[in-house]
């Protein structure tokens, strides 16, 4: 209860100061449009005695058990189980900065993860209903986070359910429900950069492994089908066709959060194979990888949304390590000068520069370039990132996935892109 009342206070004195800073740099609502308000849609999501995950509402106030997410039931023993179940899982694996100050983010942020992935590998997104679905680019992160937090099974059964539900072309449409069965709850159809991410993930749960030929073997049917699938989608140019990314709108033009992350994703297939010893494979992979930047480079000069264009957006993280192998050229300033032109009155960022202007800061990016910034030198950029994410928190310490322009966490807690991303920014910066 005292770190629920710690949090609290912090939380009233960041909004008041930046409900101060706010009114004072930006007449929302005065001179262009008003700042949403949006409500939280939970303070955390926890485990009931039967294993049922179970969304605490707003300024609730659940009893658990130490260092867990599972609730303590006075007339049970079955939660007992479970927290220990949950202890132990942390014991296996490692904690990212474990003797830093963001030992207890990241410690809710891997049994937020936890809590979020079923038992058969499928990773959702939140647990609030409308996000209670698996989207490929969501759950590839969460495979690296845990792989890179020494939980190696688990990111192999994601990597195993979405192998499971994949297109038989190698394609993955936008989201999936989460028993297996490979329907989606909507037409939303396909999101190319799923295919990019996948083979990303793959790569990095490969080279974490305590045996990576045999993570390899393991993951080979995945990679295969969808490394073939990503050289049919830039073959000609270096291009895809245009698709929605993860601003989950309809696209007529190519946007860089689909392109970049096809380029990350073969880039990551050539070293992949050459794990495999599979020289023309990853040969094949490379010259796919290798057409495609040079494409990016010419037609994404600036590494804004849309070719040729300059408006800002977040997905310029995507033309960096640790995505690429090295960074495209020019990329590096492109990605800092966009936190500025992106960045909103509680001090995250949006989705892009051409995002409504709301006044709201979405995690997913902030900790997106927490975790860049981390990769690349910009250790002072990714601990101010941090230090935000932290103090934003909900009382329950879930990460949400907005925050209003008040400094109000905001919409479903905890959010597992979000989650992933933080796990890794602070293992990026221990090195």
């Amino acid at each position: 209860m005292s770190v629920a009342l710690t949090r609290r206070s912090r939380r009233v004195i960041s909004v008041l100061v930046l409900s101060a800073l706010a009114a004072t740099l930006i007449a929302w609502g005065a001179t262009g449009p008003r700042s949403a308000r949006i409500g939280l849609y939970s303070e955390a999501v926890v485990l009931g005695a039967d294993g049922t995950p179970t969304l605490v509402p707003e300024d609730g106030e659940p009893v658990l058990h130490a260092g867990t997410r599972v609730m303590d039931d006075p007339v049970s023993t079955a939660d007992d189980t479970l927290a220990a179940e949950q202890r132990a899982w942390l014991a296996d694996g490692q904690i990212p900065g474990a003797d830093g100050p963001y030992v207890d983010m990241v410690t809710d942020a891997l049994l937020d993860l936890r809590t979020l992935v079923r038992d058969d590998g499928a990773a959702v997104a939140a647990w609030s209903p409308y996000w209670r679905y698996v989207w490929p680019r969501d759950s590839s992160f969460v495979a690296v986070a845990l792989a890179h937090s020494g939980h190696h099974a688990d990111a192999v059964a994601i990597l195993d359910f979405l192998a499971q539900v994949q297109e038989a072309d190698g394609s993955f449409e936008a989201r999936y429900l989460p028993d297996g069965t490979g329907d989606t709850p909507d037409d939303r159809g396909e999101q190319t950069d799923g295919t990019g991410w996948v083979l990303w993930a793959a790569n990095e749960v490969v080279q974490t492994a305590a045996d990576p030929v045999a993570t390899a073997e393991h993951l080979r049917p995945l990679v295969q089908r969808t490394a073939h699938h990503a050289e049919r989608l830039v073959i000609g140019d270096g291009l895809p066709e245009p698709s929605p990314d993860y601003w989950e709108v309809p696209e007529t033009q190519l946007t860089l959060g689909t392109v970049a992350p096809v380029l990350a994703g073969l880039e990551n297939a050539a070293e992949f194979w050459t794990v495999l010893g599979e020289t023309e494979r990853s040969a094949s992979a490379q010259a796919a990888a290798d057409l495609s930047r040079e494409a990016v480079e010419s037609e994404f000069d600036d590494y804004g949304r849309y070719a040729g264009g300059d408006l800002a957006d977040a997905a310029s993280a995507f033309t960096l390590p640790p995505f690429q192998p090295v960074a495209l050229d020019g990329a590096l300033k492109a990605w800092q000068d966009s936190a500025d032109r992106m960045a909103r009155p509680a001090g995250g960022l949006a989705p892009g520069e051409g995002w409504r202007r709301d006044g709201i800061s979405w995690t997913p990016q902030t900790s997106l370039y927490a975790y860049t910034a981390a990769s690349n030198g910009q250790d002072q950029q990714a601990t101010a990132w941090l230090d935000w994410l932290d103090a934003h928190r909900t009382d329950l310490g879930a990460l949400p996935e907005k925050v209003l322009d008040d400094g109000s966490p905001a919409a479903v807690a905890p959010l597992a892109w979000t989650a992933a991303c933080v796990v890794l920014a602070v293992d990026a910066l221990e090195g």
